[in-house]
Parts: C-alpha cells; structure tokens; sequence
C-alpha cells in the first residue's frame, strides 16, 4: 500500500499567509505538467510495486488545471503505476474555480474527493488573507459540488485570526455544519517569516493574536465539533465516522508514498527526499533525466522520531511497543519520568503501551513531541 503526492505550484494570487511554494505566473504551467509527468516516468521504481491506494493533488491550486492537464497526468500514472481500483483520489480546489462547468470535467475525471479551501466565511478575514474567492463563492462552491454529485468532501478554515471576540470564528463552523460536509481540517493561523503577515508583523503593521485567544478557538473547535457528530482524528481533521481521509491517514501511519512536483516530499521508511523549491530549476532537471531531489537516509533514531511525531498526534495515538520492536527504544526508560509527568498533568494518556494526548495535551503537541524526541 503506498499513495502519490502531486504538487501544482501555481495560484492566482498570494495569500497573505502561505509560505507553499508556487508561482502567480502561469507561464510555465504547461511545461511543468510535462515535466510532473516526465517525472512520474523517473519515479516509476520509488514505491517498489506497491499499489497506490490514494492520489493527492495539493499545492498552490490544482484546481486551475485543464480537463486536458488532468487526464495527462492520470494516463501517465496509470500506466507505470497500479491504481488501485477504489483508490481515494483528492484535488484542492479553491472556491471561486468551482464552476458548474468545471465541476462536470472534474466528474470527467478520477478524482472523487474535493478539498476546498474556504478559509473563513467572514468577508472582511478573506481579504486580510487575500484569498481571491468571496464569502459568498465559499459557501455556493460547496453546494455545487454536492450538487455535482461529489460526496466525498473536505473543508479547509482557518482559526485565530484577530477579532475582538470568538463571535466570526463561531459563526464560520455554523456555516460549516449547516453545509453538512463529512470532513473539516482547521489551522491556526500561523505569521511565516517570508509572507506578506509576517512582514506586516515585523513592521508593526499586523498584531497577531494573543496565544491564549489561538487556544481558546482550538477548543471551541473541538468542542463544537464533537457536538455535531465529527470524530477529532488528527490534531487539525475533523470527519464523520468512516470519512477520515485515507491519503494523510497513511502519512500519519507511516506508510510510503511518492511526491511529484516541485517541492513535493516522499518517503519509503528509511529515507525522505525533497524536491527543489523553484519551477526552472526543477524544469531543468527534469528535462536533463535527472530527479531535482535531496536525499535524507534516516537513522533508528530518525525514523522512531519521524513515528513519534505523527502517531501522537491522531486519536490512534503512539505504540512504545512498535518503538521498541521497530527501532530499539524504550520510551519509557529514556523519558519515564517525563512520561509520568504530562500523564500526571492531565496532557496524556498511556493505555495498553500507547500514548495519547487529551485535549489539553493536544494544545501543547509540538512541545511534548520535542521532549519525548530520541537523541542519537
């Protein structure tokens, strides 16, 4: 089992906070659907035969590719890849491509689950994030795709934008509930150095939010959430029972998967490998037969780490058993007293030899996950 990860690194325009890689010049983009599908022949061997149970198209906007991009690069990866016949296969759309036009291609095509990155419902926070679609197209793009006749849908909406209270950050997950959706992913808004917020904040012209207001969205998220019938799978993904999403469910398992792309990541368990960040370069080395990838082998310790740092987030939570068996760590000798102590706290729990946080841990993930790290 193993999954597909493909990079479209164009957008009409750029959001205020994303620090993706892509490009608003669509000058290239025909040439960098070539070299994705040159590639992909490149790749062929990656995944060792495995049949590819999901297919991601992320970005920048893969929704701004052609009938014609699409089905390219769906016929290049069927034909060096085994697909499986139910495979979950994902595109990220933002709101204002979803035409009823663009809609019927896509039912054209395999893809059979929708990401639409609807960000907020609050008119003036879409224009502070520069996101290029409306309210109002954030809320018709959902109804078309259902009424398309797409069933397997995700949201995307970001949390902890200022406001003077959490009223717009309430009323955006009622507008989600009311278009009844079967999977929600939710972020925090986080200020990246090299983005338009992050230079606004460091010329004192963006005020972010206070951490305690951050936190006290993320629990009405997750309050809100449980009380409309969606499980919290993951720290930041939210479904109805039986609609987690199969793709990243597998990155959080550890299972190996290819990226396609420039910038895209894989991983086949023992090393990582990154492609270049810059559309000519990666153009250039396509074109030359070459992988524009960097190449990480990972150590025991790397690769206990690397489970460590995705298991704990899901609700399926850390097996010290598996690190133990797989790896050659006792958790509990290296980190016992630590261990005790979030328990202790009410930030995690450990049944059976597997760790969980709870809501109140969850707050405080990254920097329980940096102290249970593994030293070489």
């Amino acid at each position: 089992m193993a999954g597909i990860y493909i990079h479209i690194p164009f957008c009409k325009q750029a959001c205020h906070y994303c620090d993706f890689h892509f490009s608003t010049s669509m000058h290239r983009k025909h040439d960098v659907v070539q070299a994705i599908c040159h590639e992909i022949t490149l790749q062929q061997h990656y995944l060792s035969g495995h049949p590819i149970q999901t297919i991601y198209f992320g970005g920048g906007t893969p929704s701004l590719l052609t009938y014609t991009e699409l089905t390219q690069i769906f016929a290049t990866l069927t034909r060096y890849f085994t697909v499986a016949p139910d495979a979950e296969i994902t595109l990220e759309a933002n709101p204002d491509d979803l035409t009823a036009s663009k809609l019927q291609e896509l039912k054209k095509t395999p893809v059979n689950r929708l990401s639409i990155g609807l960000q907020s419902f609050h008119e003036p926070h879409l224009r502070l994030m520069n996101r290029a679609h409306s309210a109002a197209e954030s809320f018709m793009a959902v109804k078309m795709a259902q009424d398309a006749g797409f069933t397997s849908l995700t949201v995307d909406l970001i949390y902890g934008i200022p406001a003077p209270n959490h009223g717009i950050w309430e009323q955006d997950l009622e507008q989600v509930f009311a278009l009844q959706v079967p999977h929600v992913s939710s972020y925090a808004l986080t200020i990246e150095p090299k983005t338009a917020l992050g230079n606004w904040t460091k010329k004192g012209k963006f005020i972010p939010s206070e951490d305690e207001f951050v936190a006290t969205q993320f629990e009405i998220l997750i309050a809100q959430m449980q009380a409309n019938g969606y499980e919290q799978y993951e720290i930041s993904n939210f479904c109805k029972p039986g609609w987690e999403s199969r793709h990243n469910s597998n990155y959080w398992k550890g299972i190996p998967y290819l990226g396609i792309g420039p910038s895209a990541h894989s991983f086949n368990g023992s090393s990582r490998q990154y492609n270049v960040a810059s559309n000519q370069q990666y153009l250039n080395a396509i074109n030359q037969n070459t992988l524009p990838a960097i190449v990480e082998v990972l150590s025991l310790a790397d690769q206990a780490n690397e489970y460590l740092m995705t298991t704990l987030r899901t609700r399926w939570g850390c097996d010290l058993n598996k690190i133990k068996a797989n790896y050659g760590f006792d958790l509990q000798l290296l980190h016992g007293h630590y261990l005790n102590k979030i328990i202790q706290k009410g930030l995690a729990q450990l049944q059976d030899q597997t760790l969980t946080l709870t809501n109140s841990g969850k707050l405080l993930a990254d920097q329980i996950t940096l102290d249970l790290f593994i030293a070489e």
